[in-house]
Parts: C-alpha cells; structure tokens; sequence
C-alpha cells in the first residue's frame, strides 16, 4: 500500500533552519520542494506553516522576508496533494469523528489524517509520537529519511 505523508510545521521550520544540508530535517524539505515524494497538505496546515514561519524570532534565524516565505509556501503547495478537512465544529458531532489530539492545537493535523488510512505524519513533536493509538501513523523525520529516502 502507498503511502502519502503529512510533514508537521516543526519539521518544516527545522529544515529551514538547519545547518547541514544532509540532516534530516533539511532532505525532507528539499525532497518537499523537489517533489521527491508524495506529501499532503491542508489548508489549515499551510497557515499553520506561515503563521509560525513569520514569528519574529524565527524570521530573525531564516532570514526570510514574508514574501520570500510565502513563495517558498507556493513552492510546497504546487508539489502537494491538497487536501480538504471537514468544519471541525460538524465533525465533532459525528460518530466517526477523529480521535483527539494530544494537543488542541494540533488538531487540524488529526482531522487531516482522518481523511485516509494511508496517511502517516512525519513530526518530531514528542507529544503526537506518544500518541498510543496513532503510534502506526506517524514517525520522526530520521524513521522517514530512512525507509523512504534512503541514508
């Protein structure tokens, strides 16, 4: 079975940030922007990736303007499936409704997942790893640079 990814913002902000371009962090962005494999995004996801990325102290690190920021954004969104996620506020009400996330403010990362099976969210976000009964639908950036990039 294929499987698509869901690359968390941390992973995201870690790979612009990173000083070696062989990290992990830094190959999973690249391959995000080259296309190298296939990566899920939301629309909630995407403002999840501007929001932070325009946080003063993290702009001070990149160095990116926020028009520079907002075409590396295009650039991802161009390589993506997009996908959409159901109102948060109908979805709750349903019987099928995603569980909940660890965090609520990482919900929209579960919503998304819930979408398809075939979904796994690379993070390295502690909290969403521990996450017993996600534990099959995510991994850390080096689990995934391993199995699907190659060392």
């Amino acid at each position: 079975m294929s499987r698509y990814f869901v690359i968390d913002t941390n992973v995201v902000v870690a790979g612009l940030l990173a000083s070696r371009p062989d990290s992990p962090v830094a190959r999973i962005l690249d391959g995000m922007l080259a296309a190298t494999f296939s990566f899920v995004l939301s629309e909630p996801l995407l403002a999840e990736y501007r929001t932070v990325l325009l946080r003063p102290h993290l702009s001070k690190l990149h160095g990116l303007s926020e028009a520079e920021v907002d075409t590396v954004l295009q650039e991802l969104a161009q390589h993506a499936i997009v996908l959409t996620t159901p109102d948060p506020t109908q979805q709750r009400a349903a019987p099928s409704a995603p569980p909940l996330a660890p965090d609520p403010g990482d919900q929209f990362l579960w919503d998304l997942l819930a979408t398809r099976a075939d979904l796994v969210l690379v993070t390295g976000d502690k909290r969403l790893l521990a996450t017993p009964d996600m534990a099959s639908r995510t991994m850390l950036p080096t689990t995934f640079v391993t199995a699907e990039l190659g060392h």
